[in-house]
């Protein structure tokens, strides 16, 4: 079994006020908006993997 691959992956902006409770809720709602990307990819067929290189088109 290889290495994991990364097929999307996003930012978000956090500022000094937010509590530990938005930075969950932050990371868990960018983490469905990624997954929901890199399934459309893989649904699509935009994704071509070779060696150790991901191919996102």
């Amino acid at each position: 079994m290889g290495a994991p691959l990364i097929i999307e992956q996003d930012i978000m902006r956090i500022t000094h006020k937010d509590t530990i409770q938005d930075l969950i809720r932050k990371g868990r709602d960018l983490e469905r908006i990624v997954l929901a990307r890199a399934l459309a990819y893989k649904a699509e067929h935009r994704i071509i993997v070779d060696g150790t290189r991901t191919i996102v088109f």
